[in-house]
């Protein structure tokens, strides 16, 4: 039987990825969001990661000598696959964002420290969504940006390279359908990068025949341009099931700012639909939208502005922060 090795039990998450990757182990990633009585695992082989390597350095530039900014712990998938990847191409990590010339961020870390990098530098953005005015506002400060999407299940997905029309397309080696199961509009992938399953309480991945698998992601695959939606978390009102996604397709693309949708209990209905902003000059403008292009239902009945969302260790919107 291959052995298991868990990186997120070790001192050095990196070393223990590449002894795995020597001795032939496989690699058992730690994920976020576990609700069940354990911590859930994805079991992988490290040459599921190894051998998509090439194609990520020619989509991030990082190469030998390449000074690397990963924020973050490495106990996130993400930036653990940045580091070993950086050790792979002969980079060197760095913990100071003004002495890098590359870093693998996500969009809301983006948002908030892009700025401390140098001009010139090279960012890989990891996240289903890079709102445009992240992008346009990172390469006004002199920063080249490219974008994947992906999951710790899936690993990548699809890519849209720095100087492109930041359209995501697929990866190499990987093929896309949208199917009504389990949802309308699921994004479903088969490629080379999916894992070979998990440990712990049942997650996201379903697996269907032929090697396809997805995470519950939906979106559209158009023209071979994928747009993610996102995981469709569900809000429940007055008997009414609200798809964040949903209200944040509509929302976000108007923001000057952040903006973050979310549930907040109600002792009669349940749950209320919330609005979290970090400029309070979007507000006027996003509630006329929400009146103008939302169902009643759908509309943010609550409505927060914060100096910044707060964020989860791997970097992402922590949407129960906010709901608390």
């Amino acid at each position: 039987m291959t052995r298991l090795i868990r990186p997120d039990e070790h001192d050095d998450p990196v070393a223990a990825v590449l002894s795995a990757h020597r001795s032939g182990a496989r690699i058992a990633l730690a994920t976020s969001g576990t609700t069940g009585p354990g911590p859930r695992h994805v079991v992988r082989t490290t040459r599921s990661w190894w051998d998509s390597f090439p194609a990520y350095s020619e989509l991030t530039g990082v190469a030998d000598g390449a000074r690397v900014w990963v924020p973050g712990p490495l106990r996130s998938t993400m930036n653990l696959f940045a580091a070993v990847h950086a050790a792979w191409a002969g980079a060197v990590l760095v913990d100071d964002p003004a002495q890098a010339d590359h870093a693998c961020l996500t969009p809301a870390v983006l948002e908030r420290r892009g700025e401390e990098l140098p001009r010139g530098a090279r960012v890989v953005v990891a996240g289903a969504h890079l709102p445009d005015r992240s992008s346009a506002a990172a390469r006004q400060r002199g920063l080249r940006i490219s974008h994947y999407y992906g999951a710790a299940e899936l690993s990548f997905v699809a890519a849209a390279a720095s100087g492109g029309d930041g359209a995501l397309r697929a990866f190499p080696r990987v093929e896309i359908e949208i199917r009504d199961e389990p949802a309308p509009g699921t994004i479903w992938v088969r490629s080379p990068w999916v894992c070979d399953g998990q440990t712990g309480p049942p997650g996201s991945l379903v697996r269907a025949e032929e090697g396809w698998a997805t995470v519950g992601d939906v979106g559209s695959f158009e023209s071979g341009v994928l747009v993610v939606r996102g995981r469709p978390d569900a809000i429940v009102t007055a008997g009414a099931t609200v798809l964040v996604a949903d209200v944040e397709s509509v929302l976000a693309p108007a923001a000057r700012g952040a903006v973050a949708v979310h549930a907040v209990p109600h002792p009669t209905l349940g749950q209320l639909v919330a609005a979290t902003l970090t400029l309070d000059a979007d507000r006027e403008t996003l509630e006329r939208l929400a009146r103008d292009r939302l169902p009643v239902t759908h509309r943010p009945r609550v409505w927060h502005v914060v100096s910044h969302l707060p964020l989860t260790d791997g970097g992402k919107v922590d949407r129960a922060a906010l709901a608390r």
